[in-house]
């Protein structure tokens, strides 16, 4: 009897782990952007950027960044705990070589469950910025940015827990382009 016990608490304990992984695994693939539909851009545009960051290859290059170089351990404090960083990046010689339809398939996914968009910035002569937020509970979970301009098409897909506050030392790193938010704060306090 004992042993039917112990070997039930087993497989129960078993049965919680896999679910909880396979929860977490679910959460990560909800939150990762699908950008595939876009590759056919890469022959229409001038300069290209393709990150593909998973957490194993977060973790291996956060060994290599010093913790004694401000900048370095900065990005390495920014990166902890995330679990993927993304981007896809178009720059393109004419305007119009992306639709509308492709900005629609990327704005889709990030209606689904838990995103939330916290920020719209809209011009007709500079193009549009769209941040949103994958809430989990009280925690952020992920993030995504997706600008467009005339020339110029990108999306931002971060992975795992964001502090929005250090999120700006990722600007310029992992391929992430500079969005100019510092001297956006700083505009706004003058």
């Amino acid at each position: 009897m004992k042993l039917i016990c112990h070997t039930h608490l087993r497989i129960a304990a078993l049965v919680a782990c896999f679910s909880f992984g396979s929860a977490l695994t679910a959460m990560a693939q909800e939150t990762r952007i699908q950008t595939s539909h876009l590759d056919y851009l890469t022959a229409k545009a001038s300069t290209t950027v393709d990150v593909n960051i998973d957490e194993r290859l977060i973790q291996l290059t956060a060994k290599f960044l010093s913790s004694k170089d401000p900048d370095e351990a900065s990005v390495k404090e920014v990166v902890n705990g995330l679990k993927g960083i993304y981007v896809r990046s178009f720059e393109f010689e004419n305007e119009g070589e992306y639709t509308l339809a492709d900005l629609e398939s990327i704005r889709s996914q990030l209606r689904g469950p838990g995103w939330s968009k916290i920020v719209n910035v809209s011009s007709k002569r500079e193009g549009n910025v769209e941040v949103y937020l994958m809430i989990n509970g009280t925690q952020i979970g992920g993030l995504a940015v997706l600008a467009s301009e005339p020339k110029e098409l990108t999306v931002i897909n971060l992975i795992g827990p964001v502090d929005l506050e250090k999120l700006t030392r990722l600007e310029g790193q992992f391929g992430i382009p500079d969005l100019e938010i510092q001297q956006s704060k700083h505009k706004r306090k003058e």
